[in-house]
């Protein structure tokens, strides 16, 4: 059963249709996007309530999953997670031929291939999105989207893609999306919960924390060259000492760890880290540097 709305009508150009399953505060934005962008919008969710919004705004609400998803030839899926995607994947089996599927959910690499391995199966087609960015975001050029899957797939769906913001191509491989969003993220939070412990720290040395985090976010502007400085010792093999040698580094490990005991501060991460250089150190490697640590975080 539809739900009740005189003001929207299911779209019958095909041309411009986009289907949205999934209207929770980032599908609702990009559901936003597509109807102010001029794009006749189909929306569903679990819970139609959540529809209703999204109908005022000019969209055509939907109960039934399959009829959603048969209303138009691009289908845009934002949900909690991959498990809910299996699940209307699952629902919608057998009747989705034609179908270009754009995963927007969060989710390994692995998943997104299963997921193109379905479609393919389904005589459907499949691009997975990665997404970040608020949901504010979603439709400016600070919204940054990851894509992958099939490059003719791609480019046909592109001119529907850009309209949610600036757009990366991965490539071939439904999973890559996946490896750079995934990768990004955790480099994202490792850095904030290290933030964290360190204005633990600082706070209780009476550090001014406004102040502090304005130094730090000067700091950060140098560690491009540094990033990359250390990229090329991996890929040489030859760990020049980029912060020093690692022995001198573990010494000043040992204040860093010191001072966070004695302001009875967590030193679970940074014994962590140190605990990797004496190995290094105990190896012969002590002359180089910390990038040499990337030997042993492949290793149980």
């Amino acid at each position: 059963m539809n739900i009740d709305n005189s003001k929207t009508e299911i779209p019958h150009n095909k041309r411009k249709s986009v289907t949205v399953l999934g209207l929770g505060n980032m599908g609702a934005a990009i559901a936003h996007t597509f109807i102010n962008r001029g794009y006749d919008t189909v929306v569903w969710n679990r819970n139609a309530e959540k529809c209703k919004p999204l109908v005022e705004a000019g969209a055509a609400g939907i109960e039934i999953l399959s009829e959603a998803v048969a209303a138009s030839n691009q289908v845009v899926i934002c949900l909690l997670n991959n498990t809910a995607v299996y699940e209307v994947l699952k629902q919608v089996a057998g009747a989705v031929a034609g179908k270009v599927f754009i995963n927007l959910t969060s989710g390994t690499p692995a998943q997104a291939r299963d997921f193109a391995e379905w479609a393919e199966k389904q005589n459907a087609s499949y691009i997975d999105g990665k997404i970040l960015a608020d949901p504010i975001d979603i439709g400016t050029a600070k919204a940054q989207l990851l894509f992958s899957g099939k490059p003719t797939v791609f480019d046909a769906q592109y001119p529907l893609l850009e309209k949610l913001g600036a757009i990366t191509y991965y490539g071939e491989d439904a999973g890559a999306a996946a490896v750079d969003f995934l990768a990004q993220v955790a480099i994202g939070y490792e850095f904030l919960i290290g933030f964290l412990h360190t204005l633990q720290l600082v706070h209780t040395e009476g550090v001014d924390l406004t102040a502090f985090a304005q130094r730090v976010a000067g700091t950060l502007q140098g560690y491009g060259p540094l990033l990359s400085l250390m990229v090329n010792e991996i890929q040489l093999g030859t760990y020049q000492p980029d912060l020093g040698p690692l022995q001198v580094q573990a010494a000043m490990f040992d204040d860093l760890i010191n001072h966070r005991k004695s302001k009875n501060v967590e030193t679970l991460r940074m014994q962590e880290i140190k605990n990797l250089m004496d190995r290094r150190i105990a190896d012969g490697h002590g002359a180089q540097g910390f990038s040499s640590l990337f030997e042993l975080l492949g290793k149980q």
